[in-house]
């Protein structure tokens, strides 16, 4: 019998083994994996799945990437390991990645070539932080990638986190498609002119540029180079200026011309001279700059050529931009707008004013587009920015903009309430204050035709920017009421584009007040995006933000939540719908008006035989099914409150904005997905009581309750014991 039960273990046994061996056979091959982050930050969107599955050629990516790295740096890699993977999965036969381990200090012939094949593609070391036994080291470690497609080359030089790294991936597949099929339709090359008179070269040992002779020679190797990775659709070419046609070539190009004097007793002659690169398709054109000029304190005017990766860099962007392998999308360059700051510009040249680090994260993924009212409008463009006109729109210019519309065209519209004016006249102690006034500039008629009015005041808010002051000024914190933060219970997250957006920072912005009847009517939908805090006031009539006179109101009743952002959606009824269509009135129409006068003595027959002639523009009374995204600030956009990176909340929600009105949301959400602004739900006074006293006695008393029950549990099992001795 005992024998019999052993072999039936036995028995048991091997099936058991036998069930565990195919569970793992048919894991090989059958699995999944279930990704419990909150925005799924360990699965690649459907965006990104649909990229690499459609892959018509081969595309290959190449990671350079120093292992063993201390944290949190490995962590990026197991990461970056992880999110290739999932592409792979989701790729056809054309998706291919493989990792490098190439490090900065070894010796072997494997490690060499590594380095090597990585610094060749532009990826070259960063210095990192390491701490290691209680002592802070720096370390030289690799941490980058190239994705090739075709002949074409893109490259992430640093991925120093996880931040945004599948929206980067994603985003640069996206990029070398679209420059893949660009290039091939190209009927005529892409012309590279490199201007640069002789007569330089002669002052070119006095300005410390004794390479400058060779330049030529350098340029015509890169774009050499640079043919082979684009099709060879680059054409090359040296043009040595002669002296009458530098007035023509500098009123055609911005190009920098020198002007020197007579140099070693009048054996160098006084002249001049023109340098600089300029790229040609068609109409378009970029020039780069090839020389830049520094002026130094007590050391003097220094001159120095522009490095040459970079120079090449520099050309390989001016390519993209003049074969649109991005979506365009509009900027009213026109009414006083806010200057567009062109990208690659000199960083030190940047003011918190200006537009520049907007302009460069939207150039990333789109063609910004000057689009001028005053002149006849693009086709095509899926949305249009307006950011702070300060000059009246025309009858005739509104109409533009309302056709636009009518025509598909989407709206970001950033304007202000105010217009203001810096102080004039001298500077006195402490600084003069900037002037405010009320600005009327005819767009407010059409925001009100579709429902939305921004009121003539500012937000102040208690829940605001904090500024640190120095130990000079006291020390402590000022609160700056003009800068509310807009916490997440306050941002509309039922939006994909906006669900992970948590907390953002606004200045000087204005409330905006909803016509529910006028969006009744036109059956829009109005969809609530910001919202102040409960907490907040309005300053209107005389405004005034220097901080010793601004302070919360004393009455209560004055505090209320006010919205700061409306996103409209719907089709929009056109606002000269029944009325007189606009005609446009130019200088050059009255021009053309008087060319056409007829000589004296013959019958001006063009007005009797055209005023029978009859016509109806293309007018449009009703738009498609479009967007008008409303906010009462201009500040948003600023350098102030918009990082270079695209990392920051405020960053990622206009980026993310952009992507909706140009019908990218999967995008949007894929670019916020993984959100390092993250913060805990404010807690009421009452709900911090409870949680406190939860902590401080209700865990002793849990602790106490469970031994009461391990006791009794105890007694009750010694009692049973006891019942069970007494029967027997």
């Amino acid at each position: 019998m005992k024998s019999k039960n052993r072999f039936a273990k036995y028995i048991r046994f091997m099936i058991y083994l036998a069930v565990v061996i195919l569970i793992n056979l048919a894991g090989q091959t059958l699995f999944f994996r279930v990704d419990l982050t909150q925005n799924g930050a360990y699965s690649i969107s459907d965006v990104s799945k649909q990229v690499v599955a459609t892959l018509s050629e081969p595309l290959t990516i190449k990671v350079f990437f120093t292992k063993n790295l201390p944290a949190p740096h490995n962590a990026t890699e197991q990461y970056l390991r992880d999110l290739l993977a999932e592409y792979a999965l989701s790729g056809n036969r054309h998706f291919n990645y493989r990792f490098y381990n190439v490090s900065a200090e070894g010796d072997d012939a494997s490690t060499e070539e590594n380095r090597t094949a990585a610094e060749n593609y532009g990826i070259y070391p960063v210095q990192i932080q390491a701490v290691e036994q209680d002592e802070v080291k720096f370390q030289r470690a690799y941490m980058g990638l190239v994705l090739i497609h075709g002949d074409i080359v893109e490259r992430i030089d640093t991925i120093t986190g996880a931040e945004g790294l599948e929206y980067k991936l994603t985003t640069a597949i996206q990029k070398l498609n679209n420059k893949v099929s660009a290039l091939l339709s190209l009927e005529d090359r892409i012309r590279v002119s490199l201007y640069l008179s002789s007569s330089i070269k002669t002052v070119a040992s006095f300005m410390g540029l004794e390479q400058l002779g060779n330049l030529p020679v350098h340029i015509e190797g890169m774009i050499n180079k640079l043919n082979a990775k684009t099709y060879g659709k680059l054409e090359y070419r040296y043009v040595d200026p002669e002296d009458q046609r530098l007035e023509e070539l500098t009123s055609r190009y911005q190009i920098m011309t020198l002007n020197w004097p007579e140099l070693e007793n009048g054996r160098i002659a006084a002249g001049r001279g023109l340098i600089g690169l300029v790229i040609e398709h068609g109409k378009d054109r970029a020039e780069l700059p090839l020389l830049s000029v520094i002026k130094l304190p007590i050391i003097g005017t220094q001159y120095q050529l522009t490095d040459l990766p970079k120079l090449e860099e520099m050309i390989v962007d001016a390519v993209d931009s003049l074969i649109n392998i991005h979506q365009k999308i509009g900027y009213l360059a026109s009414h006083g707008a806010l200057p567009l700051q062109e990208p690659g510009m000199n960083p030190f040249d940047r003011s918190e004013g200006d537009l520049a680090a907007f302009s460069n994260l939207v150039s990333q993924t789109y063609s910004l587009e000057e689009v001028n009212l005053k002149e006849e409008t693009p086709e095509g463009l899926r949305c249009l920015v307006i950011a702070q006109p300060t000059e009246t729109f025309t009858d005739y210019e509104l109409y533009q903009l309302d056709q636009m519309l009518m025509r598909g065209t989407n709206l970001a519209i950033f304007t202000d309430a105010f217009r203001e004016t810096p102080p004039s006249g001298e500077p006195v102690y402490g600084g003069q204050d900037p002037t405010y006034s009320p600005l009327e500039t005819g767009l407010e008629k059409l925001l009100a035709h579709y429902g939305v009015r921004i009121a003539p005041a500012y937000v102040l808010d208690e829940s605001c920017y904090r500024q640190q002051l120095s130990p000079r000024m006291g020390g402590g914190e000022r609160m700056i009421y003009f800068a509310p933060i807009i916490k997440s219970e306050h941002i509309d997250h039922t939006l994909p584009f906006m669900k992970n957006i948590r907390g953002l920072i606004t200045m000087k912005v204005s409330p905006l007040e909803l016509d529910e009847k006028r969006i009744q009517e036109t059956g829009i939908r109005a969809v609530e995006l910001l919202r102040s805090s409960d907490r907040s006031w309005q300053m209107k009539n005389r405004i005034n933000f220097n901080h010793a006179l601004v302070q919360p109101p004393q009455d209560e009743e004055a505090m209320r939540s006010m919205p700061l952002a409306f996103l409209l959606e719907g089709s929009f009824p056109s606002y000269f719908a029944g009325k007189p269509i606009p005609e446009k009135r130019a200088a050059q129409a009255d021009a053309l008006e008087d060319s056409n006068i007829p000589p004296a003595g013959q019958p001006d027959r063009s007005k009797a035989e055209l005023s029978g002639i009859q016509g109806e523009g293309v007018f449009r009374s009703q738009s498609l099914p479009g967007r008008i995204f409303i906010m009462g600030s201009s500040e948003s956009l600023k350098n102030n409150l918009i990082d270079e990176d695209g990392q920051s909340p405020n960053a990622m929600f206009i980026l993310n904005v952009l992507d909706a009105l140009n019908d990218r949301e999967q995008i949007a959400v894929m670019r916020s997905k993984i959100q390092r602004f993250n913060p805990l739900a404010d807690a009421g006074a009452a709900k911090k009581t409870l949680v406190k006293m939860l902590n401080v006695v209700g865990l002793p008393v849990m602790a106490a309750l469970f031994g009461v029950l391990v006791w009794m549990r105890r007694i009750s099992r010694k009692k049973r014991i006891q019942m069970m001795f007494q029967r027997h």
